[in-house]
């Protein structure tokens, strides 16, 4: 199983990936929406959860994450807000849009790697 994190931070692609390896899944890097997009389209049926950021140049992270839901390829795939928008509104308009999670940044690699484990349904760390 594959974890696909979608940031335009190179350094927040870095730190997913990292806890991604340390418990035990490969991660796959885009660092914007369009980028994501290819790499489902590649390899959607490999991910697991897709880890998306909200703000981002070009698609932001609701537009992605509202095509994501809308193709049936992928509609499956449990996604993950990982965000520096924490306001209440962002939060609900994310679940609305079918965000089963909801991670603010900053966050540290065990706050990661729990949320990641519950994202999965495999209970936190």
């Amino acid at each position: 199983m594959k974890l696909l994190t979608i940031d335009d931070s190179r350094t927040i692609r870095r730190v997913i990936s990292g806890v991604g390896a340390m418990i035990g899944f490969e991660v796959l890097e885009a660092e914007n929406g369009d980028v994501g997009i290819k790499v489902l389209e590649n390899q959607g049926e490999e991910v697991a959860l897709i880890l998306l950021d909200w703000n981002m140049p070009g698609m932001n992270g609701l537009e992605v994450l509202k095509l994501i839901k809308a193709d049936p390829r992928w509609m499956h795939i449990p996604v993950m807000m990982v965000t520096t928008e924490g306001e209440k509104d962002y939060i609900i308009k994310a679940i609305q849009a079918g965000a089963i999670h909801y991670q603010t940044k900053p966050f540290t690699q065990e706050e990661m790697a729990s949320r990641i484990m519950e994202a999965l349904g495999m209970g936190g760390l």
